[in-house]
């Protein structure tokens, strides 16, 4: 027990010493934790404008990509997350020098020679496998833990290690590490993905933009996410051609160099917040948003009665009669609907008057929110893969608990259209992917505080 009581302590000091935001806070000797949390008082519709953050998914394999670089880069519109912060503190573990002014990071890796990176760093976010490929490319060895992050179900892991191994990196599993090394500089190949995973393609660029020769990625993810990456890795230099289609074609160069680089808007943040304007009857505009990035997740909101409206950057989202149901939503990769808007999207289907199905098809525990949605008053029904949501009249507020980010966002969606007061706990997820939701949703009418 004592044991156990000391690597609680010791991993909450870590945590608290590298700077990492949105983690409880220790109260005793005992393990206590004093516990963050939103009161939301539901019911107010919501009006204004927002201005969306940059994208959690696109900022953290740029980050890990300044890893690779000969001089330092400059990122913009990195969104003040504690997945950023976690990022950030695994490069100045492993040696580079990181600068952070609001959204703008600056990191120079010159000085960068550690190859592993500490259990508890890893344990983090779920991306920090990505850092794998880039250690691997330019040290030539690495040792790391299995990452952490939201408990989804199990990802191909198995993807980036049987890649990474195709481009040339040795790698043993030992007890839960995996220690790898090169025989030199790594070489192109011709890889083929069984499935379109987003962090194993990552993980291969990375790998191979200065690997010996060409590698050809088939069946590649085509997020957009996976085109900003690339986007930013030709500014320093690398040679990729098909980002965004379903085969990329890496050119490996001998050297690349950092640049000055600005990070996409968040499609799922511009999601979420669509969803809290459907449920409370809203009237928002998002600014700063890539609308083709969001034309996956339209028709959903007009099926359900909204008003989409978009010009250049921004876009206009409005309800003012009944909210419909959605009749069938799939998650698929991109340009399917994104898993990550599946449980905000459920939320606001919970006051639909009717049926609305959902096919979860990349993850298999992507529904743990929605017990907590039936806390609110939700009519949810799961068997396997599917969720069958019977729209109510009225959600009332209850406690809640976010077991992850995006269902985390879901109960807040949730939250802001039930009549009285909802407390959710377990912000540390939400603290990962929205930058202080509780300010942006009071800045256009919600009544919600965090404590």
């Amino acid at each position: 027990m004592i044991r156990r009581m000391f690597r609680f302590e010791h991993r909450t000091f870590l945590k608290h010493s590298m700077g990492l935001q949105g983690y409880e806070q220790p109260r005793g000797l005992k393990g206590c934790v004093t516990m963050s949390r939103l009161i939301v008082n539901g019911g107010r519709p919501l009006h204004g404008e927002l201005q969306i953050q940059g994208a959690k998914n696109s900022a953290l394999p740029i980050l890990i990509a300044t890893l690779l670089c000969q001089t330092p880069s400059v990122l913009h519109n990195c969104p003040d997350l504690s997945d950023v912060d976690a990022s950030c503190s695994i490069l100045k573990y492993l040696g580079c020098s990181v600068k952070k002014n609001g959204e703008n990071i600056v990191v120079n890796p010159i000085s960068a020679d550690k190859y592993d990176i500490p259990d508890e760093l890893m344990r983090e976010m779920r991306s920090s496998i990505v850092f794998l490929g880039a250690i691997c490319a330019k040290l030539g060895r690495a040792r790391i833990s299995f990452p952490g992050g939201c408990e989804l179900g199990p990802r191909p892991i198995d993807l980036h290690l049987s890649s990474l191994r195709q481009l040339g990196v040795v790698i043993e599993e030992d007890h839960g590490w995996l220690n790898c090394h090169t025989n030199g500089r790594l070489r192109g190949t011709n890889i083929v993905l069984s499935f379109p995973s987003v962090g194993a393609t990552e993980n291969i660029m990375l790998a191979s933009v200065t690997a010996k020769g060409t590698t050809t990625i088939v069946n590649a993810a085509r997020e957009p996410e996976i085109v900003d990456l690339a986007n930013f890795l030709i500014k320093c230099g690398a040679k990729i051609k098909g980002a965004g289609e379903s085969v990329i074609t890496i050119e490996g160069v001998d050297k690349i160099y950092g640049c000055e680089y600005t990070v996409i808007p968040d499609r799922i943040v511009a999601a979420t917040y669509m969803a809290a304007a459907a449920i409370t009857g809203g009237d928002l505009t998002l600014k700063g948003i890539n609308v083709e990035h969001l034309n996956p997740v339209f028709p959903a909101f007009r099926e359900a009665g909204c008003i989409v409206e978009t010009s250049g950057n921004m876009l206009r989202i409005s309800r003012i009669g009944k909210l419909y149901p959605v009749k069938n939503i799939r998650t698929m990769p991109y340009p399917g609907f994104p898993t990550d808007a599946q449980a905000p999207v459920m939320a606001m289907s919970t006051l639909a008057c009717g049926t609305s199905v959902f096919i979860e098809n990349i993850f298999e525990n992507r529904y743990k929110h929605t017990s907590e949605l039936r806390r609110l008053g939700a009519n949810i029904k799961v068997e396997g893969k599917v969720a069958i949501v019977e729209g109510v009249k009225k959600l009332y507020g209850a406690p809640v608990e976010a077991t992850d980010l995006r269902g985390g966002a879901a109960l807040v969606v949730a939250a802001l259209a039930a009549e009285g007061q909802t407390v959710v706990t377990g912000l540390r997820h939400i603290d990962r992917g929205y930058a202080s939701i509780e300010r942006d949703l009071q800045s256009v009418g919600a009544d919600i505080h965090r404590v």
